[in-house]
């Protein structure tokens, strides 16, 4: 058995942040294609009005991995702090291994 007592924050904070940025590329990557999609249409149908779509639409793929990274690498943080804190209290979680 293995007990894992603390966790390194920063080192969560980083493959958090990672995942998330991963997670908010495919995410941004679908609403760019339905945003551009959208604005396409409405460009056909209203002119140039429909535009401003291009721009969320390719915005979308830049930011998206931004936030979502940034928001993964705080609340990694987070967790690992509150996780050395409770384990420090509770004594970790066991891991069984052959």
């Amino acid at each position: 058995m293995i007990q894992i007592k603390k966790v390194g924050v920063f080192s969560l904070g980083k493959m958090m942040g990672l995942l998330y940025a991963l997670l908010g590329l495919i995410l941004g990557a679908m609403f760019s294609c339905f945003s551009l999609l959208g604005s396409a249409a409405m460009i056909s149908e209203a002119g140039g009005e429909g535009a401003i779509g291009l721009i969320f639409g390719l915005g979308g793929i830049i930011f998206f991995p931004l936030i979502y990274g940034l928001m993964g690498f705080i609340g990694g943080l987070l967790v690992g702090v509150l996780y050395n804190i409770i384990a420090g209290m509770a004594g970790g979680i066991e891991i069984y291994t052959e």
